[in-house]
């Protein structure tokens, strides 16, 4: 789990197909000492599993299911991304429970400055794919924010100067696209809401033979 607080703006170092995967590897500028093979790390919103590291350069196995949902086939050398350290037991929740499990990638469509913030604009996912409500969390290339405006095409979140500053959505321009990841009791909430299969249903012939 984390929390969509970024300790770390990390750099692509290269990033290589493997056939059906990839090997990605990111010079993540988090200490050294508190690294370790085997732990989860997400970049860009995305939980990533260390498979070797050297000093804060850690290397990571892509699978193809991650390629197909996020934004990591655009990894060139160079490109700076969102960096979280899993969270442990004990620390602050400081922004909402993120499962680094990115559901859809979606293009930015405006960014306008408003009162000093910065105001993105996104295309909206299919209500379907994506629960969205305003006001509610949602987590943009591992950072987590607010719905702040909600409509049928689209959906805005605010950025402070010091979240604009101090993370790679300060890269961010029109045409981006983006990793978002809902907010899990949305996505439960959402699930149970759509509809079921008719075998999954509960009828009176099913009650009846079950003896009711």
């Amino acid at each position: 789990m984390f929390t969509g607080i970024i300790q770390s703006i990390g750099k692509v170092v290269s990033f290589q197909s493997t056939g059906a995967g990839a090997r990605l590897i990111v010079e993540t500028c988090l200490p050294p000492e508190s690294l370790r093979l085997g732990d989860s790390i997400a970049v860009d919103g995305c939980c990533q599993t260390i498979a070797a590291y050297s000093g804060s350069v850690c290397t990571f196995d892509v699978l193809h299911e991650t390629l197909e949902r996020t934004i990591f086939r655009e990894y060139r050398p160079g490109r700076q991304v969102n960096i979280e350290p899993a969270l442990r037991l004990g620390d602050r929740l400081g922004g909402h429970l993120v499962q680094g499990h990115v559901d859809i990638v979606s293009p930015v469509l405006a960014i306008q400055s408003r009162a000093g913030d910065r105001a993105v604009i996104l295309k909206r996912p299919p209500c379907q794919e994506f629960p969205l409500v305003e006001k509610g969390s949602i987590a943009v290339n591992g950072v987590s924010l607010t719905v702040a405006e909600l409509t049928d095409k689209s959906f805005t979140v605010c950025i402070i100067p010091h979240t604009w500053n101090h993370t790679a959505l300060g890269d961010l321009k029109v045409g981006s696209r983006v990793n978002l990841e809902s907010d899990v009791i949305g996505r439960y909430v959402a699930s149970l809401l759509a509809p079921q299969p008719e075998a999954d249903r509960i009828t009176t012939d099913f009650l009846h033979d079950a003896g009711f």
